[in-house]
This record gives C-alpha cells, sequence and structure tokens, in this order.
C-alpha cells in the first residue's frame, strides 16, 4: 500500500536565510524574565500617562516662575541703570568740585613753630609741622614701597575702592567680635586720603567745632560716610592719577609728634629728608600710619622698631627689599636724631611757647622760626645732674619734686629742667609755674638794700631774741634754725650763717618798704609781704624770677628779665619780626654795693651753710633757703659765668623729711653746674671785700626815697642814670 505523500513543514526564517544555523535562533526567555519586562513596560506606559497628566501643571509653574524672573530682572536692570546714572550724576558732581593737585597737599588749619638753640640747630617742634611737599618722584623708593606694602598692596590696580578689601575687613571685623564696619575697614589709600581731605570740606572755625571735633567729624565711619567717601574716591581717581593720589596722601597724613607729611616726620624723627632714608626708617615712617601716637618713636622707640620690623617682612614678602636689605634693616633698626631723643624740648621749649607773642606761638597760622638761648650743652647738664642727685641720693618712692633753672648774668635762660621727668613735654613746669615761699634766699634783698644805703658788710647787728607786734596777729618772736644766739654778728657773718633776728633787724632799719621796692626792682614779682616776715622770705616767687633776681647781682646791680626767644620769623622771610639782645634793664643797686653784696654771699659757700655747692678751683656766690616746716628748699647761686637756681619741694606743700636748702638742692646745684663748667677756665668772681671801716656815710630811708624820686624824674626828662 503506498504511504501518503509527506505534508512540508512551514517556511521559517532559517530556512529562509540558509546562511544562518540553528545555533544562532534566539532563546526563549524564561518566565521570570519576561515578567520583569512586563512589569516594567507597564510602568513606562503609566509614567508616559502621569507625565501627560503633569505637563500643564508643570509649564505654568515654569511660565510662572519665568514671568517673575523677567520682572525681577526687568527692575533689576532699570534700578541699576539708574544707580549707576546717579552714581555717574554724585561722582561728575564731585570730580567737577576737586581743585587742583597742588591746592591739595597742605590742608593745615594753623601754622607750626620750629625752634633753635643758640647754636641755630633744631631742638624742637611744635603746632603742625610741614616739612614741604614731596612727590612720588622725589621721596625715597623705600618710603613709597612701604606705604603700599602697608596700606594697599593693589593700589596701582583697583578705581579707588576695592570690594576684595572691604570683603575681607568685613570677614575680620565679625571674627573678631566687632561690627562689621567697627575696627577693619578695608579702605584703600585713595578712601584713606579722601578721608584727609575730610571729602574737600575745609576747616571752619566759624562752624562752632574746635579742630578735633573737626577731625572726629572727618574719621567717623557710618555706612553713610563709607559710601560717600567711595563716591568722592572715585572721584578723585577720574581727576588724578594714582601717582598724585598718593602725592596727596604722603603730604598730609599726621604722623605724630605734631608732623604732618612724611617730610615733616622724617625730619622730625630722623633730622633728614624723606628723599634720603633708608629701608629701615621708611619701614618706622610707614610704622606710624596705623596709629601714629602709640607707634611714635619719641614715645617708644622699641615700640616702634618692633612695628618697623613688620613693615620689612610685608615689603620682602612683596618683592620691594630684597632678602640682603631685608636683613640689613632687622639687623640695624632706625633710631632717633639726637633732637628727637631730646623729646621736643620740653620744658625749655614749653616755656618759650608760652611766654612768646600768641599770634606767632600758640595760635600761629603761619610757619615761624624761633631762635633761642637754649644750650644744649648745658640743657644735657641740668638733666644728667637731676637723674643723679635723685637716683642716687633720694630714698626709693620718694614723691619729692625739683626743678633747675641756668642762666647768663644778662638773663638769657640757657638750661631749664621743671620737674624729676627729664622728657616731656606739655607738663607743669615747676621752674616757671610753682609759686613758692623763697625762705632765705630772699635775704640777699635785704642786705642789697642796707649796702645800697651806705652799710658795711663789717658793720654789726646785734642777734638776740627780739619780738615785733604784728597789727592783728599779735607778737611775733623769730628764731634762728639753730635756736641759738650769737650776740653782736656783722652783717656778713649774718648772712653766711642765715641768721633770722639779724636779717629782720637789718630790714627794719633800712625800712621794709625800700627792700619790697628793691626785691620788686630786681624782678622779684608778686604780692610781697607786708610784716617783718618779709625778711625771712614769707614771700612767694617762682624759680626763675628768684634765679633771674640772682643774676642782677651778678651783673652789678642791674634788673634783669628771663628771656629765651633771641629772634622770631616766618618761615622764608630774611629779616626778623622779633629780637632780643639782653634781658637787662634799669639799675637798682650801684656796683660797689653789688660788688659787696657778691663778696658777702662767696662766704655763704666758702664757709657757711652752703657748702655742699661748692665747685672745684671755681669761686662760687649764692644763698640757700629752707621755708616753715621745710616746704620748700632752695639753692641759687653763681660763678661768674653762669647762674643757677634750684627748687625743691612736694607738689602739694608737704613738708620735706630731713632736707634743707644747703642739704639736697645744693647738692643738685652742684652737680649742674660742676657739668656745665667742663672745660671752662676758672674765673674769679667780680667782688670786693670791704674795707675795715667804711668811710661812706649811711643814708637814711628819706635819701633812698629821694634817691629814687630823683632817678624817676631823670627818667621823665629823658636823663641817664
Amino acid at each position: 500500500m503506498a504511504k501518503p505523500p509527506r505534508k512540508k513543514p512551514p517556511l521559517v526564517a532559517d530556512k529562509r536565510y540558509p546562511g544562518r544555523s540553528a545555533a544562532a535562533k534566539p532563546k526563549r526567555k524564561s518566565t521570570k524574565t519576561a515578567s520583569k519586562t512586563r512589569t516594567k513596560s507597564r510602568k513606562r506606559k503609566s509614567s508616559r500617562g502621569k507625565s501627560r497628566a503633569r505637563g500643564p501643571i508643570r509649564r505654568a509653574l515654569r511660565a510662572v516662575v519665568m514671568w517673575v524672573l523677567g520682572i525681577i530682572w526687568w527692575v533689576t536692570w532699570r534700578v541699576g541703570l539708574v544707580a549707576f546714572l546717579l552714581l555717574a550724576v554724585l561722582v561728575g558732581y564731585q570730580y567737577i568740585q576737586l581743585p587742583d593737585v597742588g591746592a591739595q597737599l597742605d590742608g593745615r588749619a594753623k601754622g607750626s613753630v620750629t625752634l633753635l638753640d643758640r647754636n641755630g640747630d633744631v631742638f624742637a617742634w611744635r603746632g603742625d609741622q610741614f616739612g614741604g611737599v614731596v612727590t612720588t618722584n622725589s621721596v625715597s623708593p623705600f618710603v613709597k614701597n612701604a606705604i603700599i606694602a602697608t596700606e594697599d598692596k593693589r593700589f596701582y590696580r583697583h578705581f579707588g575702592v576695592s570690594p576684595r578689601g572691604v570683603a575681607s575687613a568685613v570677614r575680620i571685623n565679625l571674627s573678631e567680635g566687632r561690627g562689621p564696619l567697627s575696627g577693619h575697614g578695608g579702605s584703600t589709600i585713595t578712601q584713606q586720603t579722601a578721608k584727609l581731605l575730610c571729602l574737600g570740606e575745609p576747616f571752619d572755625p566759624s562752624d562752632g567745632l574746635s579742630e578735633s571735633e573737626y577731625e572726629d567729624k572727618c574719621r567717623r565711619g557710618s555706612l553713610s560716610r563709607k559710601a560717600e567717601e567711595a563716591v568722592y574716591a572715585l572721584a578723585m581717581e577720574l581727576k588724578y592719577t594714582k601717582d598724585e593720589i598718593l602725592t596727596i596722601y604722603m603730604n598730609r597724613v599726621f604722623l605724630g609728634a605734631g608732623a604732618r607729611g612724611f617730610e615733616a616726620a622724617s625730619q622730625r624723627y630722623f633730622g633728614k629728608s624723606a628723599s634720603n632714608v633708608s629701608p629701615a626708617e621708611a619701614a618706622m615712617l610707614a610704622g606710624l600710619l596705623v596709629a601714629p601716637t602709640r607707634f611714635a618713636p619719641t614715645n617708644s622707640l622699641t615700640r616702634a622698631q618692633n612695628r618697623a620690623g613688620v613693615i620689612v617682612g610685608l615689603m620682602l614678602d612683596q618683592g620691594y627689599l630684597t632678602q640682603q636689605e631685608a636683613q640689613e634693616a632687622l639687623a640695624h633698626p632706625a633710631v632717633l636724631s639726637s633732637a628727637a631723643a631730646a623729646r621736643a624740648g620740653g620744658y625749655f621749649a614749653d616755656w618759650v611757647m608760652s611766654s612768646g607773642p600768641e599770634y606767632f606761638t600758640r595760635n600761629t597760622s603761619e610757619d615761624v622760626i624761633i631762635r633761642t638761648t637754649m644750650d644744649p650743652r648745658l640743657q644735657k647738664a641740668a638733666e644728667e645732674a637731676m637723674i643723679y642727685v635723685f637716683s642716687e641720693k633720694v630714698r626709693e618712692g620718694s614723691k619729692a619734686q625739683a626743678a633747675i633753672v641756668v642762666m647768663s648774668a644778662d638773663g638769657a635762660v640757657r638750661a631749664m629742667v621743671g620737674g624729676r621727668q627729664t622728657k616731656v613735654s606739655g607738663a607743669f613746669n615747676r621752674a616757671i609755674q610753682a609759686k613758692r615761699q623763697t625762705g632765705s634766699a630772699f635775704k640777699p634783698f635785704v642786705y642789697a638794700t642796707a649796702l645800697e644805703l651806705g652799710y658795711s658788710p663789717l658793720d654789726t647787728v646785734v642777734d638776740e631774741p627780739t619780738c615785733w607786734n604784728i597789727p592783728g596777729s599779735g607778737q611775733w618772736c623769730p628764731n634762728n634754725y639753730t635756736h641759738k644766739h650769737y650776740g653782736k654778728v656783722t652783717l656778713a657773718r649774718a648772712l653766711r650763717d642765715s641768721l633770722n633776728i639779724p636779717a629782720v633787724k637789718v630790714s627794719e632799719a633800712v625800712g621794709r618798704d625800700l627792700v619790697r621796692q628793691v626785691a620788686a626792682d630786681f624782678g622779684i614779682e608778686g604780692d610781697l609781704a607786708d610784716g617783718p616776715a618779709l625778711a625771712l622770705g614769707a614771700s612767694e616767687s617762682t624759680l626763675i624770677d628768684m634765679t633771674g633776681a640772682y643774676a642782677g647781682i651778678l651783673n652789678g646791680g642791674s634788673s634783669v628779665a628771663p628771656y629765651g626767644l633771641v629772634e622770631l620769623k616766618l618761615l622764608g622771610d630774611s629779616e626778623p619780626l622779633i629780637s632780643v639782645e639782653t634781658g637787662i634793664g634799669e639799675r637798682v643797686i650801684q656796683v660797689p654795693a653789688a660788688e659787696q653784696l657778691i663778696w658777702m654771699m662767696e662766704k655763704v659757700v666758702s664757709e657757711g651753710s652752703g657748702r655742699r655747692a661748692a665747685i672745684p678751683n671755681w669761686q662760687v656766690a649764692g644763698k640757700t633757703g629752707t621755708t616753715q616746716a621745710a616746704r620748700d628748699a632752695w639753692f641759687v647761686g653763681f660763678t661768674a659765668e653762669y647762674v643757677a637756681g634750684v627748687w625743691m619741694g612736694y607738689d602739694d606743700n608737704t613738708p620735706l623729711t630731713g632736707v634743707t636748702g644747703g642739704g639736697l638742692p645744693a647738692e643738685i646745684w652742684r652737680e649742674t653746674m660742676v657739668r656745665v663748667h667742663e672745660g671752662l677756665q676758672p674765673v674769679a668772681l667780680p667782688m670786693r671785700a670791704p674795707k675795715a671801716r667804711n668811710p661812706t656815710p649811711k643814708r637814711s630811708r628819706r635819701d633812698r626815697q629821694n634817691k629814687t624820686i630823683l632817678d624817676a624824674l631823670k627818667g621823665i626828662f629823658g636823663k641817664s642814670r
């Protein structure tokens, strides 16, 4: 039986493409894989459905956001444009107001006073000192680089305001617990210059502000003030070049000790121009910018040198100094000139400023040059003597004070120390401001009156217990310091041993009124005592007046007006406005009387109460003085070359312990005068020893009064005495 025909298999892909083998057929996915695929598919379909559902919401939100951003942008660029235009207007206005750079260099409200010593060298400055204009081309490059390294290292790259600097300052202030604008300001040199210029607002006393109040107003750091400074700084950047801005800054900045500008400061501290300073000196000057009073080398040289070391490091880091230059600057820091080391002339300069004409000294609007009588060698001698005695011979912790004046016989003051602290300025000057009782230092004027009336140093007076009736006070019975009495003594011995009762007896004999007149004529000003205690120095006087009165005795009996100003002229002028040649005035006693008085006063030092004032190889005349309860102790005396006075006591009138005029004051006087006379050849005093019997008849008080009247009449009718 025949087999039915076999049915052909369906045509499939592998048959259709014979080149593929059966092994190439894809394997069926497993049930698990298929399930995952179906799940993903469903998720995709679901996501597409949700996206289609959220599409309108998203588009709506996006449209709202874009609309808001568009509004913000629309407002921002318009506000920015308005702000830019407003800023441009403000900057343009300030630009128009700015003067030429030359008018911005010296903006002092007051002038300055430069004081020269007797040799013509500068020893002190007062007022707002301006040494002259310096520019970025004339100043030492070390100065210029030190300023930039210290204050604004991006000065030549910014446009007047440094946002980076402001942000850094805010960060530092906040990290130090201060407000964002308190402390570091982040100001550029341009902004600091704007502040120095007070935004173009000059000082005007008629506004009712003092100069210090005006400067406080210019320095205030409020947000609005900072904004004004920024506007002014931008205008300056447009008006001036960078070098011109730096030039203004260098000439106007305050650098301590009254110095305005780097030239004045360089002259003040180093005695040289700012064009010649070394890297160490330039660093010290730049170090003053942050705190001129604190870092002034005249206040603390060590602190100023330490600050300068920091500036040297900044200059090295920024490439302004080589390693060798920096090491040299650190190894040899800047030091003060001799004039600067003297702390601006101290008491002497203060006295000249206070005694000179106010419109040329304390309140000058001009730059004034004053030549004085001060001798730097003698000034140093007096200061060293004061320091030596108080360090070696005064107990530690003592609050006692002292003062010294040294002058020539014509009243030219050569040295002055107004207190134990010798290196000060503006302090209480006990040499000219303290009026104290003079004690026995007044007695020479009692005997001067007697000698002028014809008494002899060899005339006698009885030293015995004596009382005087004082109207309203009753009996007054003085005693000698030794509480002893010596009977009949000569006038010379009475002065030599500083006996009190003989002095009062002589004063009463010649006339208290004449003694008062002679003392006043010699320059002892003030209200002199009316009673018999006048002879014992119950009246008050200043040390400078007492020293001047003794100078009158040395010069032969003529009055003396102590002076320190020799010549005053304006800077740049050749002719002086004021000149003084001598302080000698009218004659008070005749030369023979003065010479006999000097002879008597020499005995005080060679044989009497003033022995501790003796100077080897020199004749010395003087007088001790100790007041009641030892509240004041004096020694005033002279050689043929110089007169010197010393006062010692407490400012609050506390009695001295174990001190008399013949003690520590005499030692201070001696230490001063030994130094003063170093290198000088001894010269004899102009004294006259009395004869055994003075044939000159004594003149009565009436004769003396008649002579005074006659002298006055001669003066009225122009006749010389």
